[in-house]
């Protein structure tokens, strides 16, 4: 059977062709209208950024998010925090401006206007949410790690084995770990010793005097190439997917900025593909 289009069948389908157009533009245009900094009058600190011709942002390195180069050859900064800094200042029209900043002065620097934001990479946290805003594009978290041949942590086929009566954790005293590990294996048996300035623990892990010992997903990508023999949980994607201990990282910005906080976030939405891509790239290189 032969279908003749007739005029009023060919009406309808142009009809029905932009209504389906009409109800997809908004979307692309919110896509679109995203990135557009606001108006003039609209946000005081994009109205000063745009005055002085400058985007300052605080840096300090902090892997895989904020690399230095220090090799005098090529970008000096590279790393998510750095291609999201780049995409403001070129939505801004703007050049990027470099301040060095400290640990300590890291969030000070905000409530000070010596910054406009700052890019060396901060977890989020109840006490730093109490003084800055977070663009947060990120996570940090924890993973276990023992030796491969060490039979009661090879046979943990989870975090959660690992809370045992026979299994011995290593942590640090004082360090990040220490609370979490408290709570997370109440049944083990915990082992406390001073930090050695390592990142982790292992001198008890090889010794065999601990079983398992915590360490940050991102220090363990280094350790497991300079220490041999090592094994690590959750092991999907080498401990990198981990939620264990999670916190979201981001960028740092003074409080009370909504206009300008509602537009940092947008953007890092669209370039959050772009963001994953670069921090996978960087842990790849440091393997």
């Amino acid at each position: 059977m032969t279908h003749h289009h007739t005029p009023a069948g060919n009406r309808r389908c142009r009809t029905l062709l932009a209504r389906t157009l009409f109800t997809l533009l908004p979307f692309s245009m919110a896509g679109a209208m995203a990135q557009e900094a606001p108006a003039p009058g609209v946000s005081p600190r994009i109205d000063a950024i745009r005055k002085a011709g400058e985007l300052r942002v605080g840096v300090l390195q902090n892997a895989p998010w904020l690399i230095e180069n220090t090799t005098g050859q090529g970008p000096a900064w590279s790393g998510p925090a750095w291609l999201l800094a780049n995409e403001y200042a070129r939505l801004l029209k703007v050049k990027l401006t470099l301040v060095p900043v400290s640990h300590e002065t890291k969030v000070p620097v905000l409530a000070a206007n010596q910054v406009d934001m700052t890019i060396s990479p901060l977890g989020e946290t109840p006490e730093r949410l109490k003084v800055v805003d977070f663009v947060l594009y990120s996570k940090t978290s924890v993973c276990m790690f023992g030796r491969a041949d060490n039979a009661k942590f090879a046979k943990a086929e989870s975090v959660d084995a690992l809370n045992s009566p026979d299994v011995t954790i290593a942590y640090f005293t004082g360090g990040a770990e220490e609370g979490w590990v408290k709570e997370r294996f109440p049944k083990a048996k915990l082992r406390a010793v001073a930090s050695s300035g390592a990142t982790a623990p292992v001198e008890e892990i090889m010794a065999r005097r601990a079983d398992a010992a915590p360490i940050n997903r991102v220090p363990w990508v280094g350790l497991q190439r300079k220490v041999k023999g090592l094994a690590v949980l959750p092991n999907a994607n080498n401990c990198q997917d981990s939620t264990e201990k999670a916190s979201p990282v981001g960028l740092a910005v003074d409080r009370n900025q909504p206009a300008y906080l509602e537009w940092l976030r947008a953007v890092e939405v669209t370039q959050q593909p772009k963001l994953d891509a670069d921090e996978k790239r960087v842990l790849s290189e440091m393997q």
